[in-house]
């Protein structure tokens, strides 16, 4: 008889999760563990994490369960969820999204597992991508030069009020807002302005910009077209008049509208501003969508966020590479012009190919079907008695019905339908690319009219067109040839293949970015942000339609708090940028309640993220620089010294835990301590978290308010350079001030600073990521990835450090979740550069690390727990191996400038050209460790970054490019 029986329970759970997400397995860990010196993971922590900081008690989660029953959690929320045609508008609508784009870039982890393309030889496929994107909102925008997408229309308003003052000639006054514009618009703008000391003033500016206000003079102007109210109205005297004041005036448009009317451009806009959503990226809720902004080519050079050119390579090949600012805020700190650190690449991508798909034909097609269906339904009201306010529409009504229209509004739901119920009078109607005769029906049901569908075709017949004649488009646009070639699927599928082919991502290897944190972003974590009950669900559905997502969203909220060990969580931020100013403004309004408003100083490390700096100057604070010892840890007598010199001035310390340096600093609670002792805040910078996750709460060591990455540590994916989800968490005293929303009550506390993203709980389609996440692992399985990273760190640290100086170390000699080593001197002595090594590490098949940053010259080095051991085994064997190539530089066996890693990378063209080399063809190609079968071959060799900015060209090359 057999007695090896395993009992049924213990086979009903079957492999946990963890031993999926996190790469090295036990026999693993122990080899790495040897290595550095240590005989378990929790010995390895103890010697690595300062006491001071360690958590007492573990993680008080759920459970972990297995992927099939997390997956039924998650279809049970989503059944909560209701969806409804949604016929809501402001700016969010239904929308087609081609299958095509869908499975193969949205569901495709060549795409969405991406990194920023800081490395442009290696992120060919994605660049392409997002000039297709530029071009399509410069097109239609009728403005030269847009950038690689914002985070949202709300934000990127907002942004634009920043370029309006930073760059025109009005540098007092106001900045005017239309009326008819998006109320959440509105209201991040005013969230926006408080801080910098910017009046917002909202006025009618239907008759013009009145005499009143032009008197105080006004900066910027922001007008809607179409209005949040539907209405089309000429914006030329708006904009003539703003100019004759020296005003900068911004229009925030409807891409699809644009397919019709005439472009901002035309106009006479300087800057226009809006969201690509409705291009076939799904509501999910509110986000994540790329919002836009495209400004006239005088204002290229200081546009915010990033931006994508062209430029030529070694060869002098054309290659694309992103341009003038990016990382500006790693660069110019507090002078950085936005805080802005990402874009949205990933929804950018797929709103650029919804454009590549259609074309110029297919689009404006959508356009007249979608204005079509809101001329017949306002034509069906007003023969039924209703009054349908304005006469010149895009795809939006506003209806009268005195004193009955939440009655409506409830019928509407009854039937099928979300409509915006505006006030106890007055409704509005949005159609979209989904709208069909059953919603016509539908609503004209529950406007108590006749919805017998004959009608349609009737009306249909009978009824014009409601677009102004005087504001009909009649200039070209897309008429590049990528927008007219992938007409059939067959076409499209092999064009995104081909560009997905061009790029690396985590799908090929190894990502090993210090400070980003690339890790394994499961399949089951993914599945659910596809489903149509989170993916068609609009923003601003009645709460009673989003019980699914509110449920997902508290206890994911409630989880993060347990992991940090702050009170309460804010999941609005959606990038990490936006969650430190939603930190610093809720620090700021917690001082200014308590009378404490001289209280502007900002103390901010030098090593520390450069969006720190960004930020705090756009929450009104004043940046002072603390410096960083030879150790990498805060100067705590500098530290000291200023809190003395700035005493009740002192408004907060942002501090990145562990450092930017990649160690844990021992003396953080002192630091936190001597701080608070000042009245003021510690601000603890999430990025690292990786290396804290059920070992330490900053919440709990002395942090009053963190952001986290949900793209780093909570398993989202990065998507080439966005989606991010950037949530800020705070201790009890901050709380009442963190983000609400002026649309949903429930987001936030009453007395909060205002919306910092234009939906109520900002890229809320991807939530369930994280919620999955934190489902899937448990308090023990998120703590033992937090000592895999750290073990992997360390790992790498000493398998390295006999060929290159480990720059820091912490306690006994350890790091932290990341390593940095130091190549400066080895510079020095061969002239092989930092980027030198980085190009090499293409031709050996890998990303870089992190380059110069924090420290110029040097490379930081993640590998995250989700790598296993034979990856990491191939990094430092390829380290090692590049090492023995600098050394051939130094010996003098290959010269300086013509050598394998000045060189590279090597492209397949290069390798077939005539070869006039001091080294071989296979060494350029084929070095130690690399399969010829396996090779992934860069589309081109190194970039010239300074030719691009010198030459800039942001949009598809022109049509003579392409003659021949």
């Amino acid at each position: 008889m057999n007695d090896n029986r395993i009992p049924l329970s213990a086979l009903e759970r079957g492999t946990p999760f963890e031993h999926r997400h996190i790469g090295p397995d036990s026999a693993a860990q122990a080899k790495m563990l040897a290595q550095v010196g240590f005989g378990s993971l929790d010995e390895l922590t103890a010697a690595a994490v300062p006491d001071v900081i360690k958590s007492a008690e573990a993680l008080r989660l759920p459970e972990a369960r297995g992927e099939a029953d997390v997956l039924a959690e998650l279809r049970t929320l989503a059944d909560r969820n209701q969806v409804l045609s949604p016929m809501i508008g402001l700016g969010y609508y239904g929308t087609f999204t081609p299958p095509v784009i869908l499975r193969n870039v949205m569901e495709n982890p060549a795409w969405y597992t991406a990194y920023t393309p800081y490395q442009p030889e290696i992120s060919q496929g994605r660049l392409e991508a997002l000039l297709n994107f530029q071009t399509v909102v410069a097109d239609l925008t009728g403005l030269p030069t847009s950038g690689a997408s914002l985070l949202d229309e709300g934000t990127a308003a907002a942004e634009a009020m920043a370029l309006a003052r930073r760059v025109g000639k009005v540098k007092e006054g106001v900045f005017l807002v239309d009326a008819d514009a998006l109320p959440q618009t509105i209201a991040v703008i005013r969230t926006r302005a408080e801080p910098t000391g910017v009046e917002v003033v909202v006025a009618d500016l239907s008759e013009g910009i009145p005499q009143e206000i032009a008197d105080r003079g006004v900066f910027g102007v922001l007008v809607q077209y179409p209005g949040a109210s539907g209405a089309v109205r000429d914006p030329r005297p708006v904009i003539e008049r703003a100019h004759e004041l020296g005003a900068i005036v911004t229009v925030a448009a409807d891409l699809l509208a644009l397919t019709l009317l005439t472009s901002p451009g035309e106009l006479g806009a300087d800057i226009a501003v809006g969201t690509t959503q409705r291009f076939g990226v799904p509501m999910g809720f509110g986000g994540p969508h790329a919002g836009f902004m495209a400004v006239r080519e005088k204002f290229a050079r200081s546009l915010p966020g990033r931006l994508v050119g062209v430029s030529v390579d070694a060869d002098g090949n054309k290659a694309y590479r992103l341009a003038l600012q990016t990382r500006e805020q790693h660069i110019r700190r507090e002078k950085a012009t936005s805080n802005i650190c990402t874009a949205q690449v990933l929804l950018a991508v797929m709103a650029g190919m919804y454009a590549v798909y259609h074309g110029p034909d297919g689009l404006a097609a959508i356009a007249r079907r979608t204005h079509r269906y809101a001329a017949v339904l306002a034509e069906g009201l007003r023969s039924g008695g209703v009054d349908v306010v304005h006469g010149a529409y895009f795809d939006t009504l506003t209806a009268r019905v005195p004193g009955r229209a939440a009655d409506v509004a409830a019928a509407a739901r009854e039937n099928g339908v979300n409509l915006r119920l505006v006030d106890a009078d007055t409704l509005s109607l949005a159609c979209d690319e989904t709208t069909g005769r059953a919603q016509l029906a539908a609503v004209w049901a529950a406007f108590g009219v006749d919805a017998s569908a004959e009608r349609i075709d009737d009306l249909d017949a009978s009824v014009a067109d409601a677009l102004p004649a005087g504001l009909l488009r009649a200039d070209e646009y897309l008429a590049h040839p990528v927008f007219h070639q992938h007409r059939s699927e067959t076409a499209m599928l092999r064009y995104l293949r081909k560009l997905a082919d061009r790029d690396y991502a985590l799908d090929r290897g190894m990502i090993p970015l210090g400070s980003c944190t690339m890790k394994l972003n499961a399949t089951t974590e993914m599945e659910a942000v596809t489903w149509p009950e989170f993916a068609a669900l609009h923003p601003f559905a009645p709460i009673d339609q989003a019980q699914g997502y509110t449920t997902l969203i508290t206890e994911l909220e409630e989880r993060l708090a347990e992991v940090t060990g702050y009170d309460k969580v804010s999941l609005q931020p959606n990038a990490g940028s936006q969650g430190e100013l939603a930190g610093l403004l809720a620090v700021r309004a917690y001082h200014r309640a308590n009378g404490d408003d001289q209280r502007t100083v900002c103390l901010i490390p030098s090593s520390a993220h450069g969006t720190n700096a960004a930020s705090a100057v756009m929450a009104g604070m004043k940046v002072v620089v603390v410096k960083t010892g030879e150790d990498g840890e805060v100067d705590a007598e500098d530290l000291r010294a200023k809190i003395e010199q700035y005493g009740d001035e002192l408004a907060v310390l942002m501090v990145t835990y562990p450092s930017t340096h990649g160690v844990f600093e021992e003396h953080i609670s002192e630091i936190c301590a001597a701080v608070h002792d000042a009245g003021g805040q510690v601000y603890v910078d999430g990025a690292n978290l990786n290396a804290l996750v059920g070992v330490a709460r900053p919440g709990r060591f002395g942090g009053d308010v963190s952001h986290l990455n949900l793209h780093k540590t909570f398993c989202i994916p990065h998507g080439g350079g966005g989606p991010g989800v950037g949530p800020v968490g705070v201790r009890a005293h901050l709380a009442p001030y963190l983000p609400n929303h002026p649309l949903q009550p429930t987001a936030g506390p009453e007395t909060g600073v205002g919306p910092i993203s234009a939906a109520p709980w900002g890229s809320a389609g991807i939530l369930p990521i994280s919620w999955a996440y934190v489902r899937l692992m448990g308090g023990e399985g998120l703590t033992h990835a937090t000592q895999v990273a750290v073990l992997g760190a360390n790992y790498i640290a000493k398998r390295l450090e006999p060929h290159y100086p480990v720059l820091y170390t912490g306690p006994n000699g350890l790091v932290a979740h990341e390593c940095i080593v130091d190549l400066r001197p080895l510079t020095k002595a061969t002239g092989v550069t930092v980027d030198d090594v980085a190009k090499r590490l293409i031709d050996y098949g890998f990303h870089a690390p992190t380059m110069s940053f924090p420290v110029a010259g040097t490379l930081m080095i993640e590998p995250t727990e989700s790598e296993d051991l034979a990856e990491l085994d191939r990094f430092c064997e390829t380290m090692i191996a590049i090492r023995a190539e600098i050394e051939r530089v130094g010996s003098g066996e290959w010269p300086k400038d013509d050598n394998p890693l000045r060189n590279a990378p090597h492209t397949a063209a290069a390798l077939a050209g005539d070869w006039e080399r001091p080294y071989r063809r296979e060494e350029a190609v084929f070095p130690a460790g690399v399969s010829a079968a396996d090779k992934y071959w860069p589309p081109v060799r190194r970039i010239d970054g300074a030719f691009g900015d010198r030459n800039l060209v942001c949009s598809c090359p022109p049509l003579e490019d392409y003659e021949g």
